[in-house]
């Protein structure tokens, strides 16, 4: 299917886009046609219109198309009949029609320029005063009337969301900035920070939309803040270096006296030494690592040899202790035969040899000197009891105590018989209770004398 060489009226003139064919800014026949927006879908395409309503084509080839203005020639068919024609004509308005419904779904979809969009709606719409199709031509210009109104409100809300966008990406800039700043200035948190800084500028560097004044202004103090961290880290760890240093010297110098205590066996005194030792370690700080596990070897090493000797030295003392406490044992059986109940010196000689033997036995294990010190003690208890018992009932001081309270009721008594033969009642009555007040006292002497 061709049209007459010849120009018909109704042909476009020539640097007029041809419709349906290539236009200033879209696809030539040797370009990619237009295809969806990236994630939109591309608009279902419309069913073939009929153009038999909207024109004819004569016996003759003529081409006409009917508008609101009226009836117009838009050109000539030769390649065929009429019928062929007029689906030809109407294959060209098809083809038009679907790049204007390109235009709404690109102008519905919000994707692309709205100024391009509008552009390419009034070339369009330029066009169809003389565009050679047969077709609603009616609807089209109603249709990208449309679509350039809503490209104007398009730009303009497209020109109100890049605002908005530019503000809130700069408000997160600077939201990201004093976080740096603040990081910058006083944590001390090292990894955690320093990692925290590298999650920060690679957020920074998907935001983008700032002007470029502010966008440098805020990236300086970014950089500023990470440069003032990067100091205070270097500054940190250039004096934990220093000591660490020092730490590896003083833990040296305690490694040395804890080698040299070693092979002492003055396990009190020393024991005592390695602890203070130990807490000085623990005080001096981190060497380095690989230097620092070196050293806590050799210290614990010579903290070992020491400790194993003393157990062992520990283990032999309670070897002994342990044959001390079955002879404190023998020692104790064989005393059961003192009785200071019928031999009262015996049973203190017998004493004084148990005593004796258990000194020179020597210590036993801390768990059985309660039992065994409790078991001699009720025999030195049983023996002094006795004696005291003894000393009491002969002691020769209250005897003669008693024997002077007698001798004092003897004179009460004398003295009220002569008051009472002299008429003195009241004095005779005197003195026979001074006699009855020692006469009570001679008793209790006699009879504590007894009960001993």
């Amino acid at each position: 299917m061709t049209e007459s060489n010849a120009p018909t009226p109704g042909t476009p003139k020539p640097g007029v886009p041809k419709p349906g064919g290539a236009k200033p800014g879209t696809a030539t026949s040797s370009s990619p046609k237009p295809g969806p927006v990236p994630g939109h879908t591309k608009p279902a395409a419309a069913a073939p219109s009929d153009p038999s309503r909207f024109g004819r084509v004569d016996e003759d080839g003529t081409a006409w198309v009917r508008t609101a203005d009226g009836e117009r020639r838009i050109g000539s068919w030769q390649a065929g009949d009429a019928a062929e024609g007029l689906a030809h004509f109407g294959r060209r308005y098809d083809d038009l029609a679907t790049e204007v419904g390109l235009l709404e779904a690109r102008l519905t979809s919000g994707a692309g320029d709205a100024k391009k969009t509008r552009a390419a709606a009034e070339a369009l719409a330029e066009t169809l005063p003389t565009a050679a199709v047969i077709g609603d031509i009616d609807a089209l210009s109603a249709r990208l009337t449309a679509v350039i109104e809503g490209s104007e409100h398009a730009a303009e809300k497209a020109k109100h969301d890049k605002e908005q966008t530019r503000q809130e990406q700069t408000a997160r800039k600077e939201e990201l900035a004093a976080e740096a700043e603040k990081i910058g200035a006083e944590s001390t948190q090292w990894k955690a920070a320093g990692d925290r800084l590298r999650e920060i500028l690679d957020e920074w560097k998907t935001i983008r939309g700032l002007d470029r004044k502010t966008d440098d202004a805020l990236w300086r103090r970014f950089a500023k803040a990470r440069e003032a961290f990067n100091r205070r880290r270097g500054t940190h760890f250039a004096e934990l270096d220093r000591e660490r240093a020092t730490a590896k010297t003083r833990k040296e110098e305690l490694v040395t006296q804890a080698e040299a205590l070693s092979t002492s066996t003055e396990w009190g005194p020393t024991a005592g030494q390695f602890r203070d030792l130990l807490a000085e370690w623990k005080a001096a700080g981190r060497a380095p690592r690989e230097a620092d596990d070196a050293l806590w070897r050799r210290f614990k090493e010579a903290q070992d040899v020491f400790f194993a000797a003393r157990n062992a030295a520990a283990s032999e003392r309670d070897a002994e202790f342990a044959q001390n406490a079955l002879a404190k044992e023998e020692l104790l059986k064989a005393a059961d035969h003192i009785d200071p109940a019928k031999d009262l010196d015996g049973a203190r000689a017998a004493l004084r040899d148990l005593q004796e033997k258990w000194d020179a036995i020597g210590k036993v294990p801390r768990e059985r000197m309660h039992d065994l010190e409790g078991k001699l003690r009720a025999i030195e208890k049983r023996v002094r009891e006795a004696a005291d018992s003894e000393w009491r009932r002969t002691d020769p001081e209250a005897l003669a105590r008693a024997a002077q309270f007698r001798e004092r009721v003897a004179q009460f008594e004398e003295q009220a018989a002569k008051a009472s033969a002299a008429g003195r009642t009241k004095d005779a009555e005197k003195a026979r209770a001074q006699a009855q007040q020692w006469r009570e006292w001679a008793d209790a002497a006699e009879g504590a004398v007894g009960e001993r």
